[in-house]
């Protein structure tokens, strides 16, 4: 096998991405080692897709076991795993309908297409209004990327798709005088991931409910980076009291391997008839027998509990830290999407925390300037969460210190 290092990828990668020098090689559990046999302890989890850790039992028999049945099919037919993961997530949703995509972007650009041809359908090509909110994150299509609220990654790519509103997250009199009869969809994070990890108040969670249905507009959950256990609910809008019409789900869905999909329900799903959405790769067998396995498992009760006891303990330990080391204003979040928030003094140095936890064994991730972020295993240990900490706090002291 022909060795690689962080150079090659300068060498024969698209420049879009700028990765660390650490190549992880392996991993167990909540742990990985690079190519020099350093361990890491992974609070990031592949941006919060690795719920179960690295190499669980469990999907590496399922993973196995559908490896010696059955790779791939088209659309033109169904496969048994497909079937069976869609049943689990109608059994573990309000939804009635399963859409299979391959990742979040897709889930949610045939969410998009779903609200804007049910509209037309229904009301008109005039209501096709789409409004959605600064900051969000909605993938990297040019739909998704359009809808999502942050220019910088839409900008320099041309006419953008048209009638699309952003405004503040959280804002009741904002998001009343923005909605219409127009208006075809509002599509929102339950809690916003890569914005920073705010959460919504519940007043604004109804009131978006409330005026969506005055309005026949249709709620888009996008549950990509909270659904699937991540906030102690197998889906947050649960633990919200608020349902939407559609929803995307993917990152943890798989717990690895790439799998995404659009709940809805039975009346909305019929706008979608044959031939007018699709993916090669939607519901692939290998797929969606990992995913059926990971949903199992996470759906626990005993599972879901977890995560909420691992967030407090969490909880409790960063604000031990910060009380030695004060350099976060606040910690927000739910679950195991937590955000630590720089303070004034150390205003976007997101980037220098992640950066000094990796020097100490650590892996976390950032969500902005300001905020470093926590999306670890769903069953991680609470040695591992303690151990991973002290390596924080190191990193946090030396950073303090300097």
């Amino acid at each position: 096998m022909t060795d690689v290092t962080r150079k090659d990828f300068d060498e024969v990668m698209v420049p879009c991405y700028s990765p660390m020098a650490v190549i992880p090689v392996r991993g167990q559990g909540a742990r990985v080692w690079d190519q020099q046999d350093n361990e890491y302890i992974d609070f990031a989890g592949g941006i919060a897709v690795s719920c179960l850790g690295h190499c669980h039992p469990i999907m590496v028999s399922a993973l196995s076991e559908q490896a010696n049945k059955l790779w791939h099919l088209s659309n033109v037919m169904t496969n048994e795993p497909a079937l069976r993961l869609a049943k689990k997530l109608v059994e573990l949703s309000f939804a009635d309908k399963v859409f299979f995509a391959n990742s979040g972007a897709e889930a949610n650009e045939a969410a998009l297409k779903l609200a804007r041809r049910y509209a037309a359908d229904e009301f008109g090509e005039q209501k096709s209004k789409i409004i959605a909110f600064n900051q969000g994150f909605h993938g990297r299509t040019f739909f998704t990327v359009t809808v999502g609220g942050q220019a910088a990654y839409s900008d320099g790519f041309g006419p953008k798709p048209g009638d699309i509103e952003h405004i503040p997250y959280n804002d009741i009199e904002a998001f009343k005088a923005a909605i219409s009869d127009d208006t075809c969809a509002v599509m929102m994070e339950p809690l916003q991931g890569e914005g920073g990890i705010i959460s919504p108040s519940a007043e604004f969670a109804q009131t978006v409910r409330e005026l969506c249905d005055k309005h026949n507009a249709l709620l888009i959950f996008d549950e990509v980076q909270t659904g699937n256990g991540r906030t102690g609910e197998f889906y947050a809008y649960q633990g919200l009291g608020v349902t939407p019409d559609i929803l995307s789900t993917a990152k943890s869905l798989g717990g690895g391997f790439p799998i995404a999909a659009m709940l809805t329900t039975e009346a909305l799903s019929k706008h979608l008839k044959v031939g007018t959405h699709g993916s090669t790769y939607g519901g692939n067998p290998l797929a969606c027998a990992v995913a059926e396995a990971v949903v199992n498992h996470i759906s626990q009760p005993e599972v879901l509990q977890g995560v909420k006891d691992r967030e407090a303990l969490f909880l409790a330990e960063l604000e031990r830290i910060n009380t030695q080391y004060p350099m976060f204003a606040e910690f927000r979040g739910k679950g195991l999407l937590l955000g630590a928030v720089l303070n004034k003094d150390w205003e976007g140095r997101a980037r220098d925390v992640l950066v000094a936890a990796g020097e100490e064994g650590l892996l976390v991730l950032v969500a902005g300037a300001n905020v470093v972020r926590f999306t670890p295993s769903l069953v991680i240990s609470t040695e591992e969460i303690k151990q991973g900490l002290e390596r924080f706090e190191a990193a946090i002291a030396k950073l303090y210190n300097a």
